[in-house]
């Protein structure tokens, strides 16, 4: 992607230059109600309190350059940052002199609208040089004493949930990496099957048929995924992956459904585990099964699990295991909201926050981390909350439930979407 101006290539790179986490005193800091710091909405959390001094604005920035994913390196003796990121997949350099109104970028010398100061080990930039020489969407509300960030546009997995009445948005399928096709589960009899009332294998539409829309995705190196639901709603779930008869006859029919239907992967979206019955041996039940699967499969097929969040009542995931055994997993820090609560009500971004450092902490792969969105919840002005905590982290993606949700009101879905990230 094309830069148009160098100072606004460098927005991401530039904005991490935070360094080490002492407190910081710039000149005649001027006492003042505090100010907050929001990045893609969601509040940023500093050791040192953003500050005033003589009408500028100063952030720490280390927690903002984390966010964004940034290498920073100090070099004490020349007083110089060092900051080397991807900006809208442009390598950048950056080398920033504390003192100094000029930087050096991938060689080319930028004016800074004021000079970096280092106080006690921190190094902070004036908050005008966000707009100026950043190219991050800047906004201050005085009434509130907030700041405003927006991140640049990243590049990241996207997934999309392909369900049997997502015909209609199948013209979006090109804007994915992937595609998981909602089409088989275990049933309540804990029978795997392609023709469920819930799911199952769409009827032929003249020559298009499932097999041809598989096809049409892997030809645009769109990995196509097989969903494979099942709920431990009675205990269903459990019920198969303890017995080994049920357990070899689904994985025998994943198998066949994967080679008979073109399949590049397979998506386990198995809920329920571990609410009412002991977790841990819920967990060891589904690590066992996976295991099963990842062995009986093709060396070439991918394995993915929808997960629910560990800030939920589903208590059945080993989630260190899983990830070990799974190309990525998928966490839907969804259906927070109480049981009612009418559609296009977003999921509270504190909690979808949570979700994301909780399952990091358990021992997840920042690289096999997909965050799961319900678009369902979401509206134009939110979604893009839920994929700014996705950039935050440095994840590997985001999986939205589901295609055919996009457009399910007008285009503002789409437009917040694309305007955040794009496919890798």
């Amino acid at each position: 992607m094309a830069r148009k101006h160098i100072g606004k290539a460098i927005a991401a790179t530039l904005i991490g230059l935070s360094l080490l986490g002492t407190t910081v005193n710039i000149g005649d800091v001027h006492a003042a109600p505090a100010i907050s710091v929001k990045l893609d909405n969601v509040a940023l959390q500093f050791d040192a309190a953003p500050r005033v001094d003589k009408g500028v604005t100063y952030v720490p920035f280390r927690t903002v350059g984390e966010a964004l994913g940034i290498q920073i390196t100090w070099n004490s003796k020349t007083q110089t940052v060092k900051a080397v990121g991807s900006v809208k997949g442009q390598a950048t350099e950056v080398l920033l002199q504390v003192g100094s109104t000029t930087a050096t970028v991938n060689g080319t010398k930028v004016k800074l609208s004021a000079a970096p100061v280092q106080r006690e080990g921190r190094v902070l930039i004036p908050l005008s040089s966000f707009s100026s020489q950043f190219g991050v969407g800047v906004k201050w509300d005085q009434a509130t004493r907030t700041v405003s960030l927006v991140s640049p546009q990243r590049e990241m997995h996207l997934r999309a949930f392909y369900a049997v009445r997502a015909f209609h948005e199948i013209d979006l399928v090109p804007s994915m990496n992937s595609i998981a096709f909602g089409w088989s589960r275990i049933d309540r009899n804990g029978q795997f099957t392609l023709q469920g009332d819930e799911y199952y294998l769409p009827e032929a539409a003249g020559e298009v048929t499932p097999q041809t829309i598989v096809a049409d995705a892997a030809d645009q190196n769109i990995k196509p995924y097989l969903m494979v639901y099942a709920l431990d709603g009675q205990g269903e779930l459990t019920k198969v992956l303890s017995d080994s008869s049920l357990r070899e006859k689904s994985i025998q029919g994943i198998n066949e459904a994967v080679t008979e239907n073109g399949f590049g992967g397979v998506v386990l979206d198995f809920e329920g585990l571990g609410f009412k019955l002991d977790a841990k041996q819920q967990q060891k039940l589904l690590n066992d099964y996976v295991k099963q699967l990842k062995a009986s499969l093709p060396r070439d097929i991918s394995i993915s699990l929808a997960v629910p969040p560990l800030n939920s009542a589903y208590k059945g995931y080993d989630y260190k295991t899983l990830a070990s055994l799974a190309d990525d997993l998928i966490i839907m820090a969804y259906q927070y909201n109480p049981a009612g609560t009418k559609a296009q009500v977003p999921e509270p971004n504190s909690l979808v926050d949570q979700a994301i450092q909780l399952a990091l902490n358990a021992g997840v792969p920042k690289d096999k981390l997909l965050l799961g969105i319900n678009l369902n919840s979401e509206t134009g002005t939110s979604v893009d909350d839920k994929l700014g905590l996705a950039k935050r982290y440095d994840l590997k993606g985001a999986a939205f439930w589901r295609l055919g949700l996009f457009r399910e009101f007008n285009n503002q879905m789409v437009d917040a979407v694309n305007s955040s990230v794009i496919k890798e």
